[in-house]
């Protein structure tokens, strides 16, 4: 079956591939932004244990997703794997011990006779929520920004900074693009609070929580997207690979791609109304309408990035070493085989939905995790 599919096909497959997986992350930072939220929303040490046992059902699932994410793209697109991690290293060992600590928390916090006591691991927590969500949305942004790498003719690359990636912290889009992250995470996981949590002040909170993070969310947001709506990017030859600087590159993407933009648009328009939702209906369903058009926005932007012959990881030493889903794929018959396997997605997102819905069968209560003689 995917034998028949051409070389380009099979690429931008496996790119929306990984922009599904990447929307899907995104949208399980919920988890990050409620463990940013815990001293404020859990005034008490029994409101902050329903708070961790909300989260701690679900924070293997946000890991995996990333798993998933970071591993589709070693295997479809391992030049711009072996560039990035081998390359922006600091940054991404600085995410990586901020999930580290994440899962260190949840198993130790409760844990009897811990020398630490429970603040501690609350702190790692806020660190994993707070730092490394900021930081995965600084390596996101430079995919628009570009990095300090070379490529040469064998695919060897290196860094031409000893910064090793942490100059992307300088750049005022990638740190807005960080905090916007930030910001999402905090507001999805209060709607999420309103929709799993049956114990009325941290509801209220939450909805509290919503108003003031909205608002920044929203100036962050808008200011993301007028500047990417208005930046160069690069596009490239399809027959010759040649790189070339483009005017206004992502707004003619736009045009040329205009499913794309709809998407963009209506998975905003989702968000917004998943807001509403829980700002002004008082309705406890907003993290659904929310949750699909952050997933829509995330698949909107990464096709903006990977299709229409564009670059979707500039060098800003060499632009011929930039990145695109023709030169930094895997082979033809790498990406068949993958394909293949990717038939099983669909199975694994049905299995996730089941163990969602029975873990979501009924609001939790401060009494069941006392009960729980194994919560977090």
């Amino acid at each position: 079956m995917f034998e028949k599919l051409s070389y380009l096909t099979l690429q931008e497959y496996w790119w929306f591939l990984i922009a599904l997986l990447g929307g899907l992350f995104v949208f399980m930072t919920f988890v990050q932004g409620g463990q940013t939220l815990l001293w404020r929303l859990g005034k008490t040490e029994a409101e902050r244990d329903l708070i961790v046992n909300a989260l701690g059902r679900k924070w293997e699932l946000t890991f995996t997703t990333l798993v998933m994410f970071g591993g589709a793209l070693f295997a479809a697109f391992p030049l711009f794997y072996a560039v990035s991690f081998g390359g922006a290293y600091y940054v991404w060992m600085a995410i990586l011990f901020c999930f580290i600590i994440q899962a260190v928390a949840y198993e130790y916090r409760k844990k009897p006779n811990n020398v630490f006591g429970e603040r501690t691991y609350e702190l790692f927590l806020f660190i994993n929520g707070s730092l490394g969500i900021i930081l995965i949305g600084i390596a996101l942004g430079t995919l628009f920004t570009g990095g300090h790498f070379v490529v040469n003719e064998n695919h060897l690359s290196h860094w031409t900074r000893p910064t090793y990636g942490l100059e992307a912290v300088l750049n005022p889009f990638n740190v807005a693009f960080g905090l916007m992250l930030f910001f999402l995470s905090q507001i999805l996981a209060a709607l999420y609070f309103i929709d799993t949590i049956d114990e009325e002040a941290i509801v209220t909170r939450s909805r509290q929580v919503l108003k003031v993070e909205s608002l920044i969310f929203l100036a962050l947001f808008a200011y993301v997207v007028y500047s990417i709506v208005t930046m160069s990017g690069y596009g490239y030859d399809p027959q010759t690979l040649e790189v070339h600087k483009e005017s206004f590159k992502f707004l003619h993407n736009l045009k040329a791609m205009p499913f794309v933009a709809g998407m963009i648009l209506l998975g905003t328009v989702l968000l917004l109304s998943g807001i509403g939702m829980g700002l002004f209906a008082k309705s406890d369903k907003g993290i659904w309408p929310a949750g699909l058009g952050v997933v829509m926005v995330v698949v909107g932007l990464f096709l903006l990035l990977g299709y229409n012959h564009t670059v979707f990881y500039p060098s800003l030493d060499d632009p011929q070493s930039s990145l695109s889903i023709q030169n930094a794929s895997g082979s033809r018959y790498t990406l068949i085989a993958m394909s293949y396997v990717s038939l099983m997605v669909p199975l694994v997102l049905g299995y996730i939905i089941v163990v969602w819905r029975a873990m979501n069968r009924h609001k939790m209560t401060i009494q069941e995790v006392e009960n729980d003689p194994h919560h977090y």
